[in-house]
């Protein structure tokens, strides 16, 4: 049990330490006025009730859908996954039209977002034909045992 605690204090401490080096690099970067720090504490307040209030439900709630799925694991991965990947590719398809200067964003990130869905999708069937497979074979030699 005094492990356990030693390792969750320095977790914290280590926690701590990032969250004091981002607001110092925060600071001594781009020196901001009152504003812009407002405008960071809204930004992170928003996050907060996005993350707790929408994502965290949301997973939640599909995952006790599919819990009863076959292949439930390897589907709830496959979905975590494929939100992830929907979330970090948002913002470049989102993005507000051309811009002035070609070389920002320069990519088809729909066409790139569907390859990667896709390739997640091919890789959750492989893992659950493989899970399949296994269970079955060890089913086969428990059944085989005398």
């Amino acid at each position: 049990m005094r492990s356990v605690n030693i390792l969750r204090g320095a977790v914290a401490a280590s926690g701590l330490g990032m969250c004091a080096f981002g607001i110092l690099q925060f600071v001594d970067r781009t020196s901001p006025d009152l504003q812009d720090v407002i405008d960071v504490l809204v930004w992170l307040g928003g996050a907060i009730v996005l993350h707790d209030g929408i994502l965290v439900p949301l997973v939640l709630a599909v995952g006790w859908l599919v819990m009863k799925a076959p292949f439930s694991g390897a589907l709830r991965g496959g979905l975590l996954t494929a939100s992830c990947l929907t979330l970090i590719a948002l913002p470049m398809m989102l993005r507000a039209g051309k811009t002035a200067n070609n070389t920002v964003l320069p990519m088809n990130y729909v066409a790139n977002w569907v390859i990667v869905l896709a390739v997640t999708v091919v890789a959750t069937g492989g893992v659950a034909l493989f899970s399949h497979h296994r269970s079955r074979n060890s089913k086969g030699l428990d059944e085989a045992r005398p």
